[in-house]
């Protein structure tokens, strides 16, 4: 990471790109904590709360295998995010530096990001601990394939890419066969993602024998960020206004989900193989979450209600890594213990659980809103 002097920090930007960005870590760094908290206290007060606890708990957690939750949508919007700032960033480098240099930055990129991925997830001292694929791998992946072919593909390019990804994707995945299963299973351990996994995935894979970043299910993965490419691309269009792509962004997003749930029909909406009917849905809210964002903040103007968002958004790498600290144990030394017995008592058991998630919780946002006022921003 590097540390931005004021004067390099962009001054066009576009506002709710950060925002979504935010949003997307919010939950991570412990949004996600609070609702757990929150679900837990409201269960088992009554009918109509404890309906609400259950929903907000269910849409809080992944899917068991099938389907799309709340929780599942997180991070292929990061994703989806990433990839629209590749179109806001890398043609202002190429213009500045040429291409040869953002190559280099692209490549250095990756790299970097996908070495921070080993280390966040344990590093190498174990060669069998080892992760070799995870969530910050994933997305370095996905920025660099995507980043790449940005540089050397048209729009219409860019598109049969990530049509090709999808349909190729479904194809290997339908009627590839699975040894001892066959062709066509979608089953958990029993597809062909699972399998190579399983065979060829080294070292530690998150569920056992399998992983939710896998080898294969990465080709689709790339296909989101495509998409957010497609995005960036049309919002450098200059030929509708700002209130047409906005727009275009939630009516094309609303036409994505719905094609992703008819395609799920036979490639079930699956996010821990990644399915192309997945992508489209995930990516279909993205969109709608885009074009929504977009309308709201940068055509209409109101951002102020936004400003935690776009802390975390122009620091998001960097306060992932803050998950490895867990705030949450400092946040203990001040509501844990007899205070949060006390809690749980006076209101509700549960109680005590909600204090110090939304204490850690806002130590993240105080800690990214002050590198946001003080100018800096850890750039990868």
């Amino acid at each position: 990471m590097r540390y931005m002097e004021p004067s390099a920090i962009a001054t066009r930007r576009i506002v709710s790109v950060d925002v979504l960005r935010g949003f997307s870590m919010f939950w991570i760094i412990g949004g996600d904590g609070v609702i757990w908290a929150l679900a837990e206290m409201l269960r088992g007060n009554g009918s109509t709360l404890d309906r609400i606890g259950t929903f907000l708990d269910t849409q809080m957690n992944h899917a068991d295998w099938e389907g799309f939750r709340f929780y599942d949508f997180i991070f292929p919007l990061f994703i989806f995010v990433t990839g629209v700032s590749i179109v806001l960033s890398l043609p202002r480098l190429v213009e500045r530096e040429g291409s040869y240099a953002a190559h280099i930055r692209v490549l250095r990129r990756t790299l970097l990001l996908y070495g921070l991925g080993i280390i966040y997830y344990g590093g190498v001292s174990q060669w069998s601990d080892i992760r070799f694929l995870g969530v910050l791998q994933r997305i370095a992946l996905c920025y660099g394939v995507a980043a790449l072919l940005t540089l050397h593909l048209k729009a219409r390019g860019l598109i049969i890419a990530c049509a090709a990804l999808l349909i190729g994707y479904w194809t290997l995945m339908t009627f590839v066969p699975v040894p001892g299963v066959g062709t066509g299973s979608f089953a958990p351990g029993a597809n062909l993602a699972n399998w190579i996994d399983a065979h060829y995935l080294p070292g530690r894979l998150w569920d056992g024998d399998r992983d939710p970043e896998g080898l294969l299910s990465t080709l689709p993965a790339i296909a989101t960020c495509l998409l957010g490419v497609l995005a960036g691309l049309f919002f450098r269009s200059g030929d509708v206004t700002p209130q047409q792509k906005s727009l275009w962004f939630i009516v094309g997003g609303i036409v994505m989900v719905c094609a992703g749930y008819a395609w799920g029909l036979q490639f079930p909406v699956i996010k821990s193989i990644w399915t192309s009917s997945f992508v489209l849905v995930a990516g279909g809210y993205s969109m709608i979450a885009l074009g929504a964002t977009h309308y709201v903040i940068d055509v209409r103007g109101f951002h102020r209600w936004s400003i935690i968002f776009v802390w975390i958004g122009t620091n998001a790498i960097a306060l992932y890594f803050l998950t490895l600290v867990n705030l949450e144990r400092f946040a203990v030394r001040f509501v844990g213990g007899d205070v949060s017995r006390l809690l749980d008592q006076i209101v509700t058991p549960g109680t005590g659980r909600l204090a110090t998630h939304v204490l850690g919780l806002v130590f993240a946002i105080a800690l990214a809103g002050y590198l946001y006022r003080r100018r800096i921003i850890l750039k990868i």
